[in-house]
C-alpha cells in the first residue's frame, strides 16, 4: 500500500518520449537527457536563483548551530511563501503532511514500547540466545534491534536499548564499548526494512508522489532492508576486532549509589500473575532495573540463593529500584508497594479512596535539625501526621541495615512519599524538610507490554494491508497507546520529539519548491555532465556517496529533502528508475557510518561506551563500504525501470 492519498500527478515527459515507438523521438531523449551539455548549465532562471538562495542560507543555518534545527526550519517555510517559490497553502501542507503525521505517531507508539518494557524483554532474550558469547551475542543483537527499529523511530530504539545492553554487558562481564556501537549501526539498517524507522524515507515517498511516481509501499524496500540487515548480522561479529575494550559509562546505575536508585519493599498481592513464578522469571523481567537485596516471608528472611524459590501470596522483597519503576509499582495490580498496601488497612488521615485516585509521588530531604531524624520511619508516623505514605528511601551511602520502615533517619535522606497533592500544600509547611518536589519519572508499565505489541502489530497490519491508510494506521495506534494505558496521554505528548516534525514539515515544501523551480532538473543536468558515459551502478554509487557525505553535517531527514528531488530528475538522464536512485540517496542518507554527527543514535552511545571518533571511522568505513555497494547492486533490480 503506497503511503499517499490521492491521485497522482501527471506522469514525467521521460516516460512519454520513451513510450513512443519512434527511433528518431529515442534519439532526440537520448540527445537531450543522456548527453548533456555545458549550455545546460548555463540556463539558469531567477526561480533557481531565489531557491538557492534560500537553501544556501538554510544550509548556514543549519551547520551554524548558532539558531536551532527546529527554528531553521521554520524561516525556510517563511522565505519559501515570502519569496513566492510557493502558494502559502504548499508551504505549509508539511504539516498536515503523511511524513510528519506518521513521525509523531511512531514517536507515541515507540513512547508505550518503551514504558511497558518491551525493549527490556528484547535485551533480556538477546543475552539468553548468546549464552555469555561475545560473538554469538553481535550475532543476535543485529537482527534484534533492526526488527524494532523497523517499526519505531532510530532514536527511540536506540535510547530504550541502551539501558538494556549496560545491563547485559555487566551480566555477561563484557566491555560495552563491544555492544553499544554494533547496536546503534543496527538501528539504523533496521529503518530499510520499512518506510516507517525513518523520516527520511516516508519524506522520500512524499516527494516520489510530488514528482508523479508511485509512492513506496509500507514494505516495498523490505527485499533491500533484509540484505543489509543480513550484510550488518554477518558482518559485525566478523568486524568487532576493530570495536574497543571500553567498560563505558553507565551513568543510570553509577554502582547503584545515585539518586535514581530509591529503597523500597514491593509485595505480591493475592492473586498476582507472580505467585508460583520463580525469583529467577521476576529478574529477567527487572533485573535491569531493580536489585533484591532480601526476601520476607511472614516476616522471616528466605535463605540465598533465590533464583529458584518461588513467589507466593504476601512475600514482600527488599529491592532497590530506579524512579520509573518505583512509579510503576503504583499502578499495576501485579506487584503493589508495601507501603502502599499497609496503609490500605487504616487509610491515611484524609486520603478517602477519591483522593488515592489522584495520589502523587514526591520526593523530600531531610534537613539537618528535622524532628525526623533518629526515628523510624514507622516510629515518624507520616500517615498519621501527614496524611502520606513513605514508599521509598534513598541514602547518600547508598546501603541501609534492614527494612526501610526500621532504619533509623539521618539528615540528608531522600523520602519518596505517596499522597494526595493538597497533603503536600501542608507538608511544605514543615521546617523538616529542606526540599520538597514531585518524583521526576515516567512510571514503567510491564503489566501492559502484551497490549502495546499488539496496538504495534495491528497498525502496522491495517497500512500494509491497505484496509486503512498508512497516516490514519499509525494515528490510530498512537491513540490507542494511550487510550489502552501503556502509556499516559502527558508522557505521549512529551515523546513526540519536535525536531524530526517540523524538519519534515519543512523538507516537504523545501523538496517541492526545488522540483518547481527547476531547480532539481539544473542540478541534475549538471551531475550528469560529469557523469556522461558512466554505467547505471556507478551513477547509483555517486549518488549514495553524495548522500552519506551531506548527512554527515546534516540530519539525514534533511539531505533527503536536499538530494531526492535532484536524484528524481537526474533519473531522467540514465537509464534508472526515480525510485531507484530515490531509494539509494535515502539509504544513503540512513546508513553512513563514517561519524557519530550524522545519526542522532550514535552520539547517545558516544559517552556511554567511553567512544572516541576514530572508533566509529574504524567500524563504521567497511560497513558504509558494504552497505553502499550493495544498495547500488539491488536497487535497479528492486525498482526497474519502467
Amino acid at each position: 500500500m503506497p503511503l499517499t492519498a490521492g491521485s497522482p500527478a501527471a506522469p514525467p515527459a521521460r516516460a512519454t518520449l520513451l513510450a513512443t515507438g519512434s527511433p528518431s523521438g529515442r534519439d532526440h531523449v537520448s540527445s537531450i537527457l543522456y548527453a548533456p551539455t555545458a549550455a545546460s548549465l548555463r540556463a539558469m532562471t531567477p526561480g533557481i536563483a531565489i531557491y538557492l538562495l534560500i537553501l544556501a542560507v538554510a544550509l548556514a543555518l543549519f551547520l551554524g548551530g548558532r539558531v536551532r534545527m527546529e527554528v531553521a526550519a521554520l524561516v525556510v517555510i517563511v522565505a519559501l511563501a515570502l519569496s513566492g517559490q510557493l502558494p502559502v497553502h504548499e508551504a505549509l501542507s508539511g504539516f498536515s503532511s503523511e511524513a510528519a503525521l506518521i513521525t509523531a505517531s511512531v514517536f507515541v507508539i515507540s513512547a508505550g514500547l518503551a514504558a511497558t518494557g518491551v525493549a527490556d524483554r528484547v535485551g533480556h532474550w538477546i543475552g539468553r540466545f548468546a549464552g555469555g558469547s561475545e560473538g554469538l551475542t553481535l550475532l543476535v543483537l543485529v537482527p534484534a534491534v533492526s526488527l524494532v527499529a523497523a517499526f519505531t523511530h532510530q532514536l527511540m530504539v536506540v535510547a530504550m536499548m541502551l539501558p538494556a545492553l549496560l545491563a547485559l554487558a555487566r551480566a555477561q562481564h563484557l566491555a560495552a564499548s563491544r555492544l553499544l556501537l554494533p547496536m546503534a549501526y543496527a538501528a539504523s539498517l533496521g529503518t530499510t526494512l520499512a518506510v516507517l524507522g525513518a523520516p527520511a524515507f516516508l519524506l522520500t515517498s512524499s516527494l516520489l508522489r510530488h514528482s508523479g511516481q508511485p509512492a513506496l509501499g509500507v514494505f516495498s524496500i523490505a527485499p533491500l532492508g533484509l540484505l543489509l540487515v543480513g550484510l550488518g548480522t554477518v558482518a559485525m561479529p566478523l568486524l568487532r576486532g576493530l570495536l574497543p575494550r571500553r567498560a563505558g559509562i553507565d551513568e543510570r546505575s553509577d554502582a547503584l549509589g545515585g539518586l535514581d536508585r530509591y529503597f523500597t519493599e514491593i509485595a505480591v498481592p493475592r492473586g498476582s500473575r507472580w505467585a508460583g513464578r520463580t525469583m529467577e522469571e521476576f529478574l529477567a523481567q527487572y533485573g535491569s532495573h531493580l536489585q533484591v537485596l532480601d526476601w520476607l516471608r511472614h516476616g522471616v528472611s528466605l535463605p540465598r540463593p533465590f533464583s529458584p524459590l518461588p513467589l507466593l501470596d504476601g512475600d514482600v522483597l527488599l529491592v532497590q529500584a530506579s524512579a520509573e519503576e518505583l512509579a510503576g509499582f503504583i499502578s499495576q495490580p501485579d506487584l503493589v508497594l508495601h507501603a502502599v498496601a499497609r496503609a490500605g488497612e487504616a487509610l491515611p488521615q484524609g486520603l478517602s479512596e477519591q483522593a488515592q485516585g489522584r495520589a502523587r509521588l514526591f520526593q523530600a530531604m531531610l534537613a539537618p535539625q528535622s524532628a525526623l531524624i533518629g526515628l523510624a520511619l514507622d516510629e515518624a508516623d507520616l500517615p498519621g501526621r501527614f496524611g502520606v505514605v513513605a514508599v521509598g528511601l534513598w541514602r547518600r551511602s547508598g546501603w541501609l541495615g534492614g527494612e526501610p520502615a526500621r532504619v533509623t533517619l539521618e539528615a540528608g535522606d531522600v523520602l519518596v512519599l505517596w499522597g494526595a497533592p493538597e497533603r503536600f500544600a501542608a507538608l511544605a509547611q514543615f521546617r523538616g524538610f529542606l526540599t520538597l518536589a514531585p518524583l521526576r519519572a515516567d512510571p514503567r508499565r510491564r503489566h501492559k507490554a502484551p497490549h502495546a505489541l499488539l496496538v504495534l502489530a495491528a497498525s502496522v497490519l491495517c497500512a500494509a494491508s491497505g484496509v486503512v491508510e498508512p497516516v490514519l494506521a499509525f494515528m490510530g495506534g498512537g491513540v490507542a497507546m494511550m487510550l489502552s494505558g501503556c502509556v499516559p496521554v502527558e508522557q505521549g505528548y512529551r515523546a513526540i520529539d519536535l525536531r524530526p516534525y517540523l524538519m519534515i514539515a519543512a523538507a516537504v515544501p523545501l523538496g517541492v519548491a526545488m522540483q518547481t523551480s527547476g531547480t532539481a532538473q539544473w542540478l541534475a543536468h549538471g551531475l550528469a555532465l560529469l557523469l556522461q558515459g558512466q554505467s547505471p551502478s556507478v551513477a547509483l554509487l555517486i549518488l549514495f556517496a553524495a548522500a552519506a557525505l551531506l548527512t554527515q553535517p546534516l540530519s539525514d531527514t534533511a539531505t533527503a529533502a536536499l538530494l531526492v528531488p535532484v536524484a528524481i530528475a537526474f533519473a531522467d538522464t540514465v537509464p534508472v528508475s526515480a525510485t531507484a536512485a530515490a531509494v539509494t540517496v535515502t539509504t544513503g542518507a540512513v546508513t553512513a557510518f563514517i561519524t557519530p554527527v550524522g545519526h542522532h543514535g550514535s552520539l547517545l552511545v558516544l559517552r556511554a561506551g567511553d567512544y572516541r571518533l576514530g572508533d566509529f571511522l574504524r567500524l563504521g568505513l567497511p560497513l558504509t563500504v558494504l552497505v553502499t555497494l550493495a544498495t547500488a547492486w539491488i536497487t535497479p533490480r528492486l525498482f526497474p525501470l519502467a
